[in-house]
């Protein structure tokens, strides 16, 4: 009877512990500013972030950083009048928002797209348009006018992970996104990767993808961990898009989801789905991963993916219930027009019919209410 008691009480202790901070992470991804509305993003997370608690910051900067360690990968774009500076953030402007995620306590998660997402559209991004010979598909073309579908299932570009100089590049370009944002936390997206152990690839031809991928995965894991750090990335190539009837881009169609069981249990999981509220977040959590959900612009959505969020705390048992940890909300549009939607300044993004200004109200609200 003892032993029941003191089992019991055990439980009750670990469930409290759990419902005490049941949404640690209340976080929002959005792409970096442009160089002349700094402090109007500044005052955003004074006067909208922080008072909704958001304690996480992903922010997408990609390209638009001025580089010293690889200058030619800074954005080829001009600002306004000027034909010799580059659109991308000084070190001075990006300080600015370093230290208005410190004031209000928010944790910086810089985000620079690896693997995938080496283009878009029409438009090759500058790591393989710098160094081509990182191609994994130098044999498709970048069309003038793009469109999908299309001949070579050209999506986004992909690097080789198997080229061996490729890592030196990246991890010197982490390395300095890491050390500006005075981070331990990085995000490598690594989503909708459709170009992946290609049959034409020198190095890749006939290598088991799942295998490819978490390698990839465990590799920038392993150099981020070195710095004291932690590896971000979304989780769609780690899910079967056959046993979750999700399609190719929330879940993966070329033989990567074999990845989830082989990719280090350190990584967080950003597990986004704009359209429904999918019970993937339980699959990450029951294999090991610290998991949050990402909504995009559908209010709906938000209060089901919630609702199942705190319904899952409460039902699973405390080792798999605290690998939930929260919510990023996710914003595709410029922060400017974002901004402007939110004050009334301008038109609302409703991309595929939603509205993302109402599902950014929607969720903070919903987690305040702790439904």
């Amino acid at each position: 009877m003892r032993n029941i008691f003191f089992l019991a009480l055990t439980f009750i202790i670990q469930f409290a512990a759990i419902g005490k901070d049941r949404v640690p992470v209340r976080g929002f991804c959005i792409s970096a500013p442009v160089y002349n509305k700094i402090d109007q993003f500044v005052e955003f997370i004074d006067k909208e972030l922080a008072p909704r608690k958001v304690n996480t910051l992903i922010l997408r900067i990609d390209y638009n950083y001025r580089y010293t360690s690889h200058p030619e990968l800074v954005s080829l774009k001009k600002r306004s009048g000027d034909t010799t500076q580059s659109v991308a953030l000084t070190r001075e402007e990006m300080k600015k928002i370093v230290r208005a995620c410190q004031k209000n306590k928010i944790t910086l998660v810089p985000q620079f797209n690896l693997l995938g997402h080496q283009s878009w559209a029409d438009e090759l991004n500058l790591l393989l348009v710098r160094y081509p010979q990182f191609d994994e598909t130098p044999w498709v073309n970048i069309p003038a006018k793009y469109k999908w579908p299309n001949d070579d299932s050209l999506y986004c570009k992909s690097y080789c992970p198997l080229h061996p100089d490729v890592h030196k590049i990246v991890f010197e370009v982490l390395d300095e996104i890491m050390e500006v944002c005075e981070t331990k936390q990085f995000h490598a997206g690594m989503d909708e990767v459709f170009y992946i152990g290609e049959d034409k690839c020198p190095r890749c031809s006939g290598k088991d993808k799942s295998k490819l991928f978490a390698d990839e995965v465990n590799k920038i894991a392993a150099h981020v961990e070195a710095k004291g750090g932690r590896l971000w990335i979304w989780g769609d190539r780690m899910l079967d898009s056959k046993m979750t009837r999700m399609g190719m881009w929330e879940a993966s169609e070329n033989d990567t989801h074999r990845s989830i069981d082989m990719i280090n249990k350190n990584v967080v999981i950003n597990d986004w789905h704009y359209v429904s509220q999918a019970m993937t977040p339980l699959i990450f959590a029951t294999k090991g991963f610290d998991v949050m959900l990402c909504p995009w612009n559908r209010p709906d959505v938000v209060k089901l993916q919630v609702q199942d969020y705190f319904t899952f705390q409460k039902s699973l048992k405390p080792s798999v219930a605290k690998k939930y940890r929260g919510f990023i909300q996710t914003v595709w549009t410029s922060p400017e027009s974002f901004i402007d939607a939110f004050y009334g300044r301008g038109p609302t993004p409703t991309g595929r019919g939603g509205n993302t200004v109402e599902a950014f109200k929607t969720l903070f609200t919903m987690l305040d209410q702790g439904n």
